[in-house]
Order: C-alpha cells, then sequence, then structure tokens
C-alpha cells in the first residue's frame, strides 16, 4: 500500500468512526475502489482505529483522569460510570468473539453493508422524526447512564458487527431509545469506543498484525493511517456534539441512505457486466 492511499484511508476513518455512518462500511467500499483486498489491508482497517481512540482519550483526557480519581476513592457517580461502561462493552465482545467468523463470511460484502447503510438511514430517520413530534428532548449528562440504560446501547452496539451498520449509530439510537439525550447518547458512544474499539484493535494486530508488517510498506502505511486517523477523528469528535444539538441524525440518515442506493446500483452494474 503506497502513503497515500494509507493518508485516503487515515482521512476516511478519522472522519466517518464517530459519525453514524459506518466507518468500517466506507473503508471496505474504498478498499474495493483502490484494488485492496488482502488480509493485510482488511486487517489494516481494524488496527487503524486506535488513532481514532486515542483521539477519544485525548479528548476526554480530563473526564477520564476525574473517572480515574473518582474510582480510586469510591466515588459513586465514577464507579457507576465505570460499570456502566462495562455492561456497554460485554455484549458485543461476547458476540463477536462468537460469531466472528460467521459474521466475515456472510456481511463482509458490498450489498450487506448497501442494506445496511439503508436500514441505519431509515431507523434514524423514523427516530429523530418521532422525536420531533413527541417533542422528546432524553435526559442530559452522563450522570443519567445507569446500568440498565447502558446494557441497552451494548445490545444495540451488537447490531454493528454488522459491517455497514455503523457502532455510533447504533450506540447513538440505543442511548435515544433508552431516554438519553442524542448529545449525551454521544458522548457515551464516544467513551464506549474506548474498550470497543480497543478491544477489536488488539484482537486483529495480534490476529493478522505480522501480515501488516510482513506486507510491503506495511509499518509505513500503519503509521501514516494511524496518525492521519488521531487528527481527523480528534476534529470530528469536537463539532459533532455540538452538531447534533442543532440537527439532530436525520442528515446523516439520509446521506446513508443515498449511499447505500449508489452501492447497490454498482453491485447490479457489475454484476450486468459480468454476466
Amino acid at each position: 500500500m503506497s502513503p497515500l492511499h494509507a493518508f485516503l484511508l487515515g482521512v476516511l476513518e478519522g472522519l466517518t468512526e464517530f459519525l453514524p455512518v459506518s466507518s468500517t462500511g466506507h473503508l471496505f467500499l474504498l478498499g474495493l475502489l483502490l484494488g485492496h483486498e488482502d488480509e493485510a489491508t482488511k486487517a489494516l482497517d481494524i488496527v487503524m482505529q486506535l488513532g481514532a481512540v486515542i483521539a477519544v482519550v485525548v479528548y476526554y483526557r480530563a473526564r477520564l483522569w476525574s473517572l480515574v480519581r473518582g474510582v480510586m476513592t469510591r466515588d459513586p457517580a465514577s464507579l457507576r460510570l465505570l460499570f456502566s461502561l462495562a455492561i456497554g462493552f460485554l455484549p458485543a465482545a461476547v458476540v463477536g468473539l462468537a460469531l466472528h467468523k460467521r459474521i466475515k463470511a456472510l456481511l463482509m460484502s458490498a450489498y450487506p453493508i448497501a442494506i445496511a447503510l439503508i436500514v441505519g438511514g431509515v431507523v434514524m430517520i423514523i427516530i429523530e422524526a418521532y422525536r420531533a413530534r413527541k417533542s422528546v428532548e432524553g435526559l442530559s449528562g452522563l450522570e443519567h447512564v445507569t446500568p440498565r440504560r447502558a446494557l441497552v446501547i451494548g445490545l444495540l452496539q451488537c447490531v454493528s458487527l454488522w459491517r455497514g451498520a455503523s457502532r455510533s449509530m447504533s450506540t447513538i439510537v440505543g442511548g435515544q431509545l433508552a431516554g438519553l439525550s442524542t448529545a449525551t447518547s454521544a458522548e457515551f458512544s464516544f467513551l464506549l469506543a474506548i474498550p470497543t474499539l480497543g478491544a477489536a484493535t488488539v484482537f486483529d494486530l495480534i490476529k493478522h498484525g505480522h501480515e501488516i508488517m510482513a506486507a510491503p510498506g506495511g509499518t509505513i502505511a500503519l503509521s501514516v493511517s494511524m496518525g492521519v486517523s488521531f487528527v481527523v477523528a480528534l476534529l470530528v469528535i469536537a463539532g459533532f456534539i455540538s452538531y447534533l444539538k442543532r440537527f439532530g441524525l436525520a442528515p446523516f440518515g439520509w446521506y446513508r441512505i443515498v449511499l447505500g442506493v449508489i452501492v447497490i446500483a454498482l453491485v447490479l452494474r457489475n454484476a450486468a457486466h459480468a454476466s
């Protein structure tokens, strides 16, 4: 992989990881366009997420340090938030480990990604329309993320194992359904990304790290893509919460539908040419 391609992948990862549009789906589609279909490149798509994880840690460093101090002093609010993060993380971790190979075999292609994009877009638009009609604001503040609400979010995060569904979309919608505001759902989604993406990165690094390093330009590609994804993700996090407070999820829903339709059209066109 050339440094330019690694740069493009890093930009796309940073832009889409925390937006409800599916970073893995976008990276898979870009990989197809660039002709990257080997296992090393597919593993790189996962491992480069570490840059985005570090961006969350940097952006929320004050809150995370406060959480650490609170846990050390056995502050009830800090302990509850830590427990909620653990509860939110576990469902996807268990399902992902149990069904990793089957999910990869059935859902890692362009057509399932397109369906996931469209379905997720429709879900977000419906939920936003319902909340607007009923004037639902939701509870604001991470202190309202109880273990029960975290479990709802964690169960919805399992949907993101379907590439194209989006971890961000699943967890934000899960938070909304649990009674949280969209902005608070997004904040918890950011924090939940640390154990979730961190675990996925370590898993793929252990399993495919040697393939990445052995591939021509693999070390440079990993360094470039991670560095770029860190910088871009940090900028995205800074603006996403304020954007959600003003516009909500509906614009992302429409984007997903349009992109999904384009992908299906391309799949059908390629199938027609092949026949």
